[in-house]
């Protein structure tokens, strides 16, 4: 009995290892037909189960020598198109090499020609849904979907991204970026001149960008500590406003979306059966948030049924949520012939909205704060560009329509897009070569096939530094031979690419999907060659929310820098009256020792949905007014 339980095993051991060998050797010749460079390496670097697993994997490949592993496994660690940037593309000789193992085979490409090639052709290159599958949790949406459903949820959901309501966002944006002014100025220990170090900031960002999603997007008036919801507010939306939860709770609608968010890889990892009775705190507070969110959703779905089914007007702004119950509960139903989604479709959606709608451009918000306290010279140029705009005006009084296009074409608009090429909130777009037949494509400035259902990755990222897409000249910070890895938003000035503004248009793209249409930047601007620019993708899939995310940020900035000045904190090593009794350039020492640090903490940011710092790292920071500054307008720092 116990030699044929053996033998049994034996079988089957010997069979996985030969399944193993057999797809191995198969994806290695196909990695070598392609004639890229290619890298052979033991599991693939999106598995699952490596995913969850590298830490522990890690240091026990690396005790062998360096010789054995210095050449691959790059590739399997999270994070690395980060980390390393150009380093690898240059070790390699391509700014495109295939990753070969025994379960699957991937491209990595930099190159922005192959990049714009890829996603003008949506067809032949669709999205990789399958590395989206956690965000389908809720159900699927336009993010997760491919082919005819993703037309569908497409058509469905671009209806609310449009000037009106992009208007709606800019007013709203300017109110959240005043509310959140006034909580650090009600903070114990800030003074008439200055707020105390914050430490929050990154929490803070993503506070004011859901409260405006939240607002502009759903109707839901979330607030900022210390604020009241205003009279007359629809009794239906007070729940998901309150500082307290409802009864029947546990969290605010804002705290179970961000526990949600905080326990994605819980949620993605562990049986949601099995969640509530772990006796672990991780697994409670995803249990709890999981379900507090579901309920929300679920009620604010009836409530929008009930609205359209009783015939009530659309609400202001975007309104996604009535938009989305609209296409299945409207007068319409059934009757157009159309395809509806699903409840779960519309919740699965709504989610999708609210993450992409608040997390990416509260990274990005985040960033850019952090970077113009680390360049001087760059805020001082802003505040130049706001003052000449907009003067002493208030904020509230300031047209979307008069002064948007001002603004992205100045030097607010050169400041985002300089943080969005170096710190993307998505590093990596997936994509993949369509399972119908091999897709020809022309890679370095030859023409290559790639095999049928291959995997292709966008690096956006290290494309966003490529000296072959970028003109660059040397670092006068670090010496490098590029200023590529330099926060410097004047690049956006510079004589325009000779390949850049490209307006072709994707095979396909007959077909309207809507959806903002215009450039990623200002026509007045520096134009990178297309495929080099890519923080909100390109082609038929790129980014719905990118003119939103851009109004938002435009004008969050536009309000900071009206009146006020930012600034590193420099309490790790100064009280505030030891830097008073500081001469010049002792100050100018100890503020170059906080930049150094802020700029090692930025580059420990990591990527779990998006590109953030996790783990607690934080920059601290001062908000101080204009005039009032103690280091950034000092003239030897710009």
């Amino acid at each position: 009995m116990v030699s044929s339980v053996l033998a049994g095993m034996g079988v089957a051991l010997a069979f996985t290892v030969y399944v193993i060998a057999s797809g191995w050797r198969s994806n290695i010749q196909k990695a070598r037909k392609t004639g890229l460079p290619y890298i052979i390496v033991p599991i693939h670097p999106f598995n699952p189960a490596w995913q969850l697993t590298f830490w522990f994997w890690k240091p026990l490949i690396m005790a062998f020598p360096k010789s054995w592993w210095e050449g691959w496994l790059f590739v399997l660690l999270p994070n690395w198109e980060y980390v390393t940037r150009q380093e690898h593309f240059k070790r390699l000789g391509s700014d495109s090499f295939v990753v070969a193992s025994p379960g699957d085979l991937t491209m990595f490409t930099n190159d922005a020609d192959a990049i714009h090639q890829i996603t003008m052709r949506r067809e032949a290159f669709p999205k990789d849904v399958a590395r989206y599958g956690v965000l389908a949790m809720f159900g699927s949406s336009v993010l997760t979907t491919e082919g005819s459903v993703w037309r569908m949820h497409r058509k469905v959901t671009s209806a609310s991204f449009n000037e009106k309501n992009a208007a709606h966002t800019f007013a709203e944006a300017i109110r959240q970026t005043r509310g959140m002014i006034d909580l650090y100025f009600r903070m114990e220990g800030g003074t008439a001149n200055s707020t105390k170090t914050i430490t929050t900031l990154e929490h803070d960002t993503m506070t004011w960008a859901l409260n405006i999603i939240g607002y502009v997007g759903f109707g839901l008036r979330l607030l900022w500590p210390g604020q009241e919801l205003p009279e007359g507010t629809d009794p239906k939306l007070v729940k998901y406003g309150s500082h307290d939860p409802p009864p029947g709770f546990s969290l605010t609608f804002g705290e179970s979306l961000a526990g949600v968010l905080d326990s994605i890889v819980t949620l993605l990892v562990v049986n949601w059966g099995l969640l509530k009775l772990l006796p672990f705190s991780f697994a409670k507070k995803a249990h709890v948030a999981k379900e507090d969110y579901l309920k929300y959703m679920a009620e604010f779905l009836h409530d929008k049924m009930e609205d359209v089914q009783a015939g009530s007007p659309p609400k202001d702004g975007m309104d996604i949520m009535g938009q989305l119950v609209r296409s299945k509960y409207g007068k319409g139903d059934g009757k157009d012939g159309q395809a509806k989604l699903e409840d779960s479709e519309i919740i699965g959606n709504a989610f999708i909205m609210t993450l992409a709608g608040h997390e990416t451009t509260a990274n990005t918000l985040h960033f850019t704060l952090l970077e113009l306290a680390n360049n001087p010279l760059a805020q001082r140029r802003l505040q130049k560009d706001v003052d000449r705009l907009f003067g002493d005006s208030d904020p509230s009084t300031w047209d979307y329509e008069k002064n948007v296009n001002a603004m992205l074409a100045s030097h607010i608009g050169a400041c985002i897009n300089e943080t969005l090429r170096m710190i993307p909130a998505v590093t990596q777009v997936p994509k993949i070569v369509s399972a119908d037949s091999d897709q020809a494509l022309v890679v370095g400035g030859e023409k290559r096939v790639l095999p049928a259902g291959m995997g292709i990755t966008l690096v956006a990222l290290c494309a966003q530094r490529n000296p072959h897409f970028w003109p660059t000249k040397p670092s006068e910070r670090t010496g490098a031979a590029t200023d590529l890895d330099d926060y410097d938003p004047e690049r956006w000035y510079r004589v325009d690419s000779s390949r850049g503004g490209d307006s072709e248009e994707a095979e396909d793209e007959g077909e309207d999907y809507g959806g903002f249409k215009g450039e990623n930047t200002s026509a007045s601007m520096f134009r990178p060659a297309r495929g080099s620019f890519i923080p909100f993708s390109d082609g038929p899939r790129s980014c719905l929310g990118r003119r939103i995310a851009m109004v938002e940020l435009i004008a969050a900035l536009a309000v900071i820098f009206q009146k006020y000045s930012i600034e590193l904190a420099v309490d790790a090593w100064a009280s505030d009256e030891q830097v008073a009794a500081m001469g010049a350039q002792e100050r100018r020492q100890l503020y170059r020792r906080a930049q150094d640090k802020c700029r090692a903490t930025i580059d420990e940011a990591t990527t779990v949905i998006t590109l953030k710092l996790n783990g607690g790292k934080h920059v601290p920071v001062r908000l101080v007014r204009r005039g009032s500054e103690r280091f950034v307008r000092d003239e030897a720092l710009l």
